[in-house]
This record gives C-alpha cells, structure tokens and sequence, in this order.
C-alpha cells in the first residue's frame, strides 16, 4: 500500500472479494536535504503513510511498514549511480521491480504466511492451461498457486495510457502464480469511481512519479552530488572522430537530444551515443538517430524458456514508446538480437526492451 488510489482500490476489491488481506509499505530510502535531515521518499512521504494506514483501518484490515531503506539504497540508488557512471540511461522502476517489489517485498509476503502479493499496478495475469503428462489441467481458483500445471501470461491492462507491463517484464513464472493485480481490469476512471464508491478518501489524489528517492526531481544534479565522476567534462565528436566541443558530463545528456549540447554545425546535431570508455558524446545527423536493431542483456522470457527459433513480436524500446515490429533471436548467453522492420529513432542503453503478441508481453531485456 502506497496511500495512493490504486493501492488502495486493489485492498478494497480484495477484501470485498473474501481475501484476508495485510496492508504493507515501504519505507524508502531518499537523499538527505540541505540541513542534513533526510527528506522523505516521495513514495512514502509521513502524509502517505498516514493515508495508507487510514485506509486500512477503514478497511479493518492489519497495516505494517517496512523498514526498506538499507536494501532500497544498495538495489536501487546504488544501481541508478552505477549505470549513469558507465554511460548508460537505466529505467529504476524496471530493476525496483525485479528486486525490491518482486523479490525482497514478496519474501517478506511469505515470511507473513500470505498466498500472495497484491499491487496496484496496471496489468493483468491470465492462468492457462498446458498439456503435461498427458492430461490437460484447466483453471483453478482462488488456489491458482497450486497448481503447478497452469502456465501464466502477463498482459496489458485494459487501459493501455496507464498500462504498467513494460516495467513488469521481469516477473518470472513462478513470481507470477503468487501476484495479483486487481486495478488492471479497470480503467483508471474507473478505478477513482471504484474509490468513491468504497468511500475512499484518497479517490481524487495524484498519481505517484517516477525516480522517488531524487527529492527535487533533478537527476542531473542528484547525479553531481553522489556521482561527481559522471560529471567530469570530455569532448564531444562526430561519427569521423574529429573534435566539435567539450561536454558538460555524459549523465547531463539523452540520446536523441539536439538543444543544449553548446556547439554550432551547418546542420542540427544529435546525440547518437554515449563512448563512456573514453568519456566522448558522440553526435551526429537526425538521420544517424535510427537504428535496424539492437541487442538486449539479463532477458526474461516470461513463458520460462527462450523460443527455439526467431519470433516475430512488437518491441517497446522505452515505457512511453510505440510499439513497432521486429524479429527477436535468442542466444545462449541469456540475450537477444532485435532486428526492426523499419529504423528506430533514439534507441538508449540501459532502456528496457520489451516484446508483445498483441496484448501479452512475452518479456523483455536490457538494451546494450
């Protein structure tokens, strides 16, 4: 529970539903404030915890916070420091996923002898059945997580502007028979009706934002306080090698970016990449920016195995983007090329790619 609508909503549909349901929250880590006191995690601010453990008494229902803050920072800070340092663009919210949310908050589920973690997030799981011993198994609930089986598919959620299953690429079968997501079978509109109408005093609130544990939301300069090497200035160079300026730190600067880059050309210039090696931003024409393929690290087939041959998918290069058509070839060492029908602009290391036959995401990787 967050203190937030969808937290919220998904407690109350659980318990409407006959669940007994525990309420549990983070407490995160986040940068200390100029004065040295710490500044609240915008996940779990005093004022959203207050609101979470509201809810849960209003649903009578058992409330506990977790201190988190250790195992966040080493997970997650940590990681977003490190990435930026070796010149690539990470997505948190994928990794928190796979290692706190999914992993460290679904053991401490178990340690409390609950069947299942319950999240607020927009998507959907569909259990269906498989052959195996020569018998076919059908659905099986509410005790799903018995049947061993039932394979699961992740999918989108019914409203796709809020869908959430590109961070969610990462859940593992076996992650997948013990995780509900309640909201993802509604919109959002009809997640804050869902609210009123359990008289939830949190049914107008704002949604959450991303990159919690930054207090100003500046990550550039969250990145020149606890990681001044990724400030340290270099040159900026064309595809040739030749020399056109001298950049500011490669964290300062996006692939794709044209403003701000401090140097003048007969024609607009783009950041194509980033050489962190030699600490060089690399720049060229718009046309430069589109790329045929990728390859992509750490990939989770959400199935359980990787397909035996090249399939043919929709790929999502980053949380926001469209998704365009492809041909994914696995390898052994836990990667996979992507090669795309047509260019694509702005592909970033560090981003997620994530693969989907119409609705169901079929799981994703890290772009290298």
């Amino acid at each position: 529970m967050s203190g937030g609508v969808d937290s919220s909503v998904t407690a109350a549909l659980l318990v409407e539903q006959g669940y007994e349901v525990i309420g549990m929250m983070m407490r995160l880590w986040s940068e200390p404030c100029r004065v040295g006191e710490p500044t609240p995690n915008r996940c779990c601010t005093p004022d959203q915890i207050a609101d979470a453990r509201r809810i849960a008494d209003q649903l009578n229902i058992p409330f506990y916070v977790l201190d988190s803050q250790e195992t966040f920072r080493r997970e997650i800070v940590q990681f977003f420091i490190d990435e930026h340092a070796q010149g690539r663009t990470p997505n948190p919210c994928i990794q928190c996923n796979r290692q706190i949310r999914f992993t460290y908050l679904l053991n401490q589920a178990f340690a409390l002898d609950a069947n299942y973690l319950a999240t607020g997030h927009y998507a959907r799981i569909r259990p269906v059945s498989v052959e195996r011993f020569g018998k076919s198994f059908k659905r099986d609930l509410p005790n799903r997580a018995t049947e061993t089986a039932v394979n699961y598919q992740l999918l989108k959620g019914i409203d796709e502007t809020k869908d959430q299953s590109y961070v969610l690429h990462v859940l593992t079968q076996e992650k997948l028979a013990h995780v509900l997501f309640p909201v993802g079978e509604f919109t959002k509109t009809e997640v804050r009706a869902l609210a009123r109408k359990f008289n939830l005093p949190v049914a107008s609130k704002h949604d959450s934002q991303d990159l919690c544990f930054v207090s100003d939301g500046d990550y550039r300069r969250f990145l020149r306080e606890y990681s001044p090497d990724s400030h340290n200035p270099g040159p900026i160079l064309a595809e040739d090698g030749r020399l056109l300026g001298q950049h500011t730190g490669l964290s300062s600067y996006t692939i794709g970016q044209r403003k701000g880059l401090g140097i003048s050309a007969p024609q607009p210039l783009y950041v194509l990449r980033k050489e962190a090696a030699q600490n060089a931003l690399v720049v060229g024409p718009r046309e430069r920016l589109g790329q045929r393929h990728l390859t992509a690290r750490d990939v989770n087939w959400i199935a359980g195995s990787a397909p035996t041959g090249p399939v043919r998918a929709q790929v999502k290069i980053r949380y926001k983007a469209t998704a365009v058509l492809a041909v994914i070839t696995s390898s052994q060492d836990n990667r996979v090329l992507v090669q795309f029908d047509e260019p694509v602009m702005g592909i970033t290391a560090g981003q997620g790619a994530v693969f989907y036959d119409d609705d169901v995401c079929l799981g994703g990787g890290i772009i290298e």
